[in-house]
């Protein structure tokens, strides 16, 4: 098993890998830096999206170079970390929340154009990504294990909600999530979960409430509390992931891709 793990806001640098090789990764969609290693006797290769000291807004992530190092690097699945916003109001700041749906209607990458590999009419492997839920089952219950392990606060499942960056959303929009049954938001993690299944590399997405979105409690949560709480989800996030890896067998992917042709070899 060599797992995959993209980190965010507030999980740089990753702590408890072992043996770190700094890599260099050139793909056809741009030259992404990664961090290869173990953790808890597994090989890993870690990632962080916004690259070094953040220098990337959520408007500017790479994401088809990211999961394209990722699979150059051979990884057999992604766990994708993401800091976000409360939409359901009973979800408390600071809950680990494992989830299990996705809402990104629009299916856009920051540049404005589809979130897919299929670039090329007529390419032999290109198809459609069928599923029931997106994310990876086993996975997904490792972390979930994982988190009750820790007598950590943990949500199993729930809808996340993809918002385009860099602005925040307006009360309007929130309620409108809320309606539709998003549970949590954030302005990464959408493209990725897409792009892993459609590349067929089970992916799970582990969420960190720091703070409620616009509109969803009386009053915001004060910025110190959120700085703390975005400060602690680095923390919490390692010894979810850390504590999951030796669980994790041989997660399978979600769905299917049904493909018009079969891939030449």
């Amino acid at each position: 098993m060599r797992l995959g793990i993209i980190s965010g806001s507030g999980g740089y640098p990753w702590p408890g890998i072992t043996d770190r090789q700094p890599r260099t990764c050139h793909t056809r969609y741009g030259t992404v830096d990664v961090t290869a290693g173990l953790l808890a006797g597994i090989e890993v290769v870690h990632l962080e999206r916004h690259g070094a000291a953040h220098a990337r807004l959520s408007h500017q992530v790479t994401h088809k170079a990211n999961l394209a190092a990722l699979r150059d690097q051979a990884v057999d699945a992604v766990v994708s970390l993401t800091v976000c916003g409360a939409v359901d109001p009973t979800l408390a700041a600071g809950t680990v929340i494992v989830f299990d749906d996705l809402y990104f209607p629009t299916n856009r990458l920051p540049d404005g154009s589809l979130c897919t590999w299929h670039e090329d009419a007529a390419s032999p492997d290109r198809g459609h990504w069928i599923f029931d839920t997106p994310m990876s089952g086993e996975l997904r219950q490792a972390l979930v294990d994982a988190a009750r392990g820790l007598d950590l606060a943990v949500r199993d499942g729930g809808c996340y909600g993809h918002v385009d960056g860099p602005r925040f959303n307006s009360r309007t929009e929130i309620a409108a999530l809320a309606r539709a049954g998003v549970c949590a938001v954030s302005q990464t993690a959408g493209p990725e979960v897409v792009l892993a299944g459609e590349a067929q590399l089970p992916i799970a997405l582990l969420g960190f409430i720091t703070d409620h979105a616009n509109g969803v409690l009386p009053e915001p949560l004060p910025l110190t509390e959120l700085s703390r709480l975005m400060a602690a989800s680095g923390e919490v996030f390692a010894q979810v992931v850390t504590a999951a890896a030796p669980t994790l067998g041989t997660p399978t992917p979600a769905g299917v891709v049904y493909r018009l042709e079969e891939p030449r070899r």
